[in-house]
């Protein structure tokens, strides 16, 4: 955006020795807090044989226990809480899709502190006092809608509270009320450019100047394709329920190149996913978080399963991480070789013909996995463009991921719209035939 750089907050303004010392005397109190509070992290501190005054530095962090989703759902759903039920102010929840839902609470505290990093987040991406967001991310259980608001709002934003679905009124709304920002999911912003569209409205036109995007990976080709056609910036948010919600990271509108981690707040390591053994910055493994702050439910080494690496800052002295570029629990082993669905869709993406919508299909084929690519096309593609595209993608993934798959390009608005995170995969292989 155009508006004149806002001022950094008092934490955005230390030096990078700074921010460690604040670090580790914060790490020190969320560990004595956790083992005083948790017994889930008293039992796990004492298996370790370590006590929280075991950590005298940041590196003495990597000797402590992880907590994974697993830990979580075990003590399900309020076990790895660390105050009293009368401090807690809210509760959020994940789906539970997978198993029993990761509860999560907040005492008054856990609610500013997370309102203030959204909003540092939404000023990281150009927002500034007095800016309409209209807010697409569904709200309820799901941290999304209600975490983006109260940012805006802490910002001095005026917040548009569409939450998700009802895509025809969103598209009304975003004309009659002319917000600046938009805060959603990637794959609905694409749903939300097919509405457009189908209504002979074209996205250019509109008050946007940014969109914040988050609750699932994207490439930088999506980002290109959403840029493009809408006339924006698009800039990517990171959080998840377990560690707060959204604001965990965000990437600077005048640098696009990651997402600078509020590292005051949280402390990031990047591990073997394998192994668990702590990679130097610069190497890919999976993300890993300690909260520094949080007070209702800290957590302790938690397992993200999202692949990524850190890098200095630039933007802020805060480190940064790369866009994610898939989970560890995403990745599908076809026939030997790693896939992730985001690789897909760089491949999708930069293929004529065909619209950014797509989907993953494993099934078995004997003995063998196999894995089909629906990809829709676009409306105004001919027959021959639509063959063409399909082999252009076959050979893509061949080239590019080293694997063979069937394509299908699909007529348009066939594959079903995400309100939410769109489900990329459709793992058929041990359903009956």
């Amino acid at each position: 955006m155009t508006d004149e750089q806002a001022p950094l907050d008092a934490a955005e303004r230390l030096d990078r020795a700074e921010l460690e010392r604040v670090q580790l005397e914060r790490l020190r109190t969320t560990l004595r807090h956790a083992y005083e509070h948790v017994d889930h992290y008293r039992e796990a501190f004492d298996k370790a044989g370590l006590r929280p005054e075991d950590c005298r530095t940041l590196a003495d962090l990597a000797r402590f226990p992880f907590t994974t989703k697993a830990d979580l759902r075990a003590h399900y759903p309020f076990g790895m809480f660390a105050v009293p039920q009368e401090r807690i102010r809210r509760l959020h929840a994940s789906s539970g899709t997978t198993g029993l839902p990761t509860v999560v609470g907040y005492t008054e505290g856990d609610l500013s502190m997370w309102a203030d990093v959204v909003a540092r987040s939404i000023r990281a991406a150009g927002g500034r006092p007095g800016h309409k967001i209209h807010v697409a991310y569904g709200y309820g259980l799901f941290t999304g809608g209600l975490g983006a608001h109260y940012g805006a709002e802490r910002l001095g934003c005026t917040v548009i509270p569409a939450s998700g679905g009802m895509t025809a009124r969103q598209v009304r709304l975003i004309q009659d009320f002319r917000p600046e920002i938009i805060m959603v999911t990637p794959s609905y912003m694409l749903t939300l450019l097919d509405e457009f569209e189908r209504q002979g409205v074209d996205p250019r036109s509109t008050s946007l100047k940014v969109g914040i995007f988050g609750a699932e990976p994207w490439t930088e080709e999506m980002r290109r394709e959403i840029e493009e056609r809408f006339a924006i910036d698009a800039v990517d948010i990171y959080g998840l329920s377990e560690v707060i919600g959204p604001g965990v990271a965000q990437e600077c509108v005048e640098t696009k190149d990651g997402l600078h981690i509020w590292e005051d707040h949280f402390f990031p390591e990047v591990v073997d996913p394998i192994t668990g053994e702590p990679l130097p910055d610069g190497e890919r493994g999976e993300l890993v978080f300690t909260s520094l702050t949080k007070e209702a439910m800290p957590v302790i080494r938690y397992r993200t399963r999202d692949l990524t690496r850190l890098l200095p800052g630039t933007a802020r002295v805060f480190r940064r991480m790369e866009k994610i570029t898939g989970r560890s629990d995403d990745m599908v082993i076809l026939r030997g070789v790693n896939l992730f669905p985001t690789q897909v869709e760089e491949i999708v993406l930069r293929t004529p013909a065909v619209a950014p919508h797509f989907q993953l299909r494993l099934t078995r084929e004997g003995r063998l996995d196999a894995l089909t690519v629906r990809a829709e096309a676009r409306a105004d593609a001919t027959s021959d463009e639509r063959d063409a595209a399909a082999r252009a993608i076959a050979a893509g993934v061949k080239d590019g991921i080293g694997v063979s798959v069937t394509v299908e390009i699909v007529e348009p608005e066939t594959l079903e719209r995400s309100v939410g995170k769109i489900k990329r995969i459709v793992d058929l292989r041990n359903k009956p035939s």
